[in-house]
């Protein structure tokens, strides 16, 4: 049986969901919460500790005082500026670390984990906690994309490898055969949102979605569920596609069965290099 098992946790319902799954596989778990990110229930009835945002010294400490053998990092994280962060004498000294690597989150992840790492902490993904998280490949729905759906997914494939090659973001809404919008800072459910303002006359679009090509794998992969689809829903959208293998698919029956009740297509694609 592996070691005891922290979950550094962002915002949103993954963590706690993730925590849960876990202890009932036997694990102990504990939470790290993240000072104004982390949902106020994640670590209801659980052992936990909260940290700012750059507090990384302490953040390290607690772990090795809690006697963690394997770290998770969960949730979508909206980093604040440098001069809000409240940086602690150890994130002081990365900062000449990611000023040589890149100031994207990419790099900010990679350096944080290479921390970690140091530490002897071992960095597993959510997918190697719970297995079945991870998007399989092939049409996942009752309906399948059309003709005009896959050229909308082929352009959808080429925008979000670009935003990705970037490290810009992880999405794309694409209808008949136009970019109607890719996501930045903003996340995937205003992107859906927005396009859902901005969507034109006729068949509607889909929702593409693929880790960025330097992603960290064991981090902050892409994710959707049941929200996604009812968000898509709300904003028109014919179908969701996701990169195979490359995203996490949360409640995967419960997600599929919104896409049949809404008439929604769901499909894991796996893109050609």
């Amino acid at each position: 049986m592996p070691g005891r098992l922290a979950i550094v946790a962002g915002s949103g319902p993954m963590p706690r969901r993730l925590a849960d799954t876990a202890r009932r596989a036997g694990r102990d778990v504990f939470i790290l919460c993240l000072d104004g990110i982390t949902d106020p229930t994640t670590a209801e009835g659980l052992p936990s500790a909260t940290v700012g945002i750059g507090q990384v010294g302490r953040a390290i400490d607690i772990l090795h005082r809690e006697r963690i053998a394997e770290v998770c990092l969960l949730g979508p994280v909206r980093r604040p500026s440098l001069s809000a962060i409240g940086l602690d004498a150890r994130a002081i000294g990365m900062l000449p670390k990611l000023l040589r690597t890149g100031r994207g989150d990419d790099a900010l992840l990679r350096l944080i984990l290479a921390e970690l790492e140091g530490e002897g902490f071992r960095i597993v993904g959510a997918h190697e906690v719970e297995g079945d998280l991870l998007t399989p490949e092939g049409r996942l729905s009752r309906l399948a994309p059309d003709a005009d759906a896959l050229r909308d997914i082929a352009l959808g494939v080429k925008v979000a490898r670009a935003l990705g090659a970037l490290d810009v973001g992880q999405a794309v809404v694409v209808q008949q055969e136009q970019v109607i919008g890719v996501e930045g800072i903003e996340g995937t459910d205003r992107l859906i949102e927005r396009c859902g303002e901005l969507r034109l006359v006729g068949r509607g679009g889909v929702l593409v979605k693929m880790r960025k090509p330097q992603q960290e794998r064991r981090a902050d992969l892409p994710t959707a569920g049941v929200d996604t689809v009812r968000r898509a829903q709300a904003a028109g959208l014919v179908g969701i596609a996701l990169e195979a293998g490359q995203t996490l698919l949360v409640d995967r029956e419960a997600t599929i069965a919104a896409c049949d009740a809404a008439g929604l297509f769901l499909v894991g694609i796996v893109p050609e290099p």
